[in-house]
């Protein structure tokens, strides 16, 4: 099969030309060029922009498109518009983000869906993003003649993200001491594997499929403990974990999110199923998944790769988590 990337350079996209490569496909790029140049040196890119210049799609046919890079619904009726015809099926990076609220547990992909206050937003980078994104699937059902694949992941993680939510842990564990960590142990996460995304992904293109997928996991539920307890062991760490609960962290001004990643406090009734979301119609379609310790292996074999940095781009300052720790053991001295 003859698969076209829209994007291909990074994160995702990398495990999807790696995954249709080991498939036996072929993988065909198109992008600004500017990422990651040097990657895949023998698989064809077309150099061009989504917005404004399609021309190096015209006169070539795939068996399927993979959209990884959409965002703003104009753009993405475009590149919907001039693949239709082109190809039997766009498959659609979509995102669990797209979800109205996440005040329900439970969430299956016919929960409503978010609503973009402002037509003229195209902001995807803040609060915009989740409705964008369910406007982007829209304009590729209206425009696109064929069959559509929507896949909605979760948290995507492992090697390759640029955006070190997931990798905080395992790169913090790896350093040893007491770690400041999110009270209690047992509070639920999900998250997927980047390779496991992509390979299932691959396994749709090939069987055709269309309709809307949540794709996250694992399938059996995950929580702090278990993903704190495999990073000390991957890393061979003799590190400790410190379960602060969430009044002092919140006291004390502890960002959800960005100083401790990945934590939602029990407080935001808003966001109790955002780690609930249902995936039974992706797993009846075949979602596997690797085990919990070979994703974060593989997460702190990558870190390696990576120059030696103090501080990643999101979680606590170690100095400010260390301030953080002795005031927490003074509290419950007293």
């Amino acid at each position: 099969m003859k698969i076209l990337i829209l994007g291909g350079k990074r994160f995702l996209g990398i495990a999807l030309v790696e995954a249709i490569l080991n498939a036996g496909h072929t993988p065909i790029l198109f992008n600004r060029g500017q990422t990651n140049p040097e990657l895949f040196p023998k698989v064809t890119n077309l150099i061009g922009d989504r917005e404004n210049d399609l021309s190096a799609l015209k006169r070539r046919k795939w068996d399927a498109v993979i959209d990884t890079s959409g965002f703003v619904p104009r753009v993405v009726k475009k590149s919907a518009a001039m693949l239709s015809g082109k190809c039997e099926q766009y498959v659609f990076i979509s995102s669990v983000s797209v979800y109205r609220n996440y005040a329900s547990p439970d969430i299956s992909e016919d929960y409503p869906l978010a609503q973009l206050e402002d037509p003229e937003d195209e902001d995807y980078a803040g609060d915009s993003y989740g409705p964008l994104k369910a406007l982007c699937e829209y304009e590729i059902q209206k425009n696109f003649e064929g069959k559509v694949l929507v896949v909605r992941p979760g948290l995507i993680v492992g090697p390759n993200d640029p955006t070190d939510r997931f990798t905080y842990w395992p790169w913090r564990i790896s350093l040893g001491g007491k770690v400041l960590s999110p009270a209690p142990p047992s509070s639920n996460l999900q998250f997927i594997d980047v390779r496991d995304l992509a390979e299932f992904i691959v396994r749709m293109v090939e069987g055709k499929k269309e309709g809307v997928y949540n794709v996250t996991g694992p399938k059996k539920p995950a929580n702090f403990g278990s993903l704190l307890v495999a990073c000390r062991e991957a890393s061979l760490s003799e590190s400790s974990f410190v379960w602060a609960d969430e009044p002092f962290l919140l006291n004390e001004g502890v960002k959800p999110w960005t100083d401790l990643p990945l934590w939602i406090p029990s407080t935001d009734p808003s966001f109790s199923g955002f780690y609930n979301i249902n995936i039974d119609k992706a797993l009846k379609a075949g979602l596997t998944f690797r085990p919990l310790s070979k994703t974060v292996s593989d997460t702190l074999d990558w870190i390696k790769t990576r120059p030696p940095v103090k501080k990643l781009k999101v979680g606590i300052d170690i100095a400010r988590e260390t301030e953080l720790l002795i005031k927490y053991q003074k509290l419950i001295e007293h």
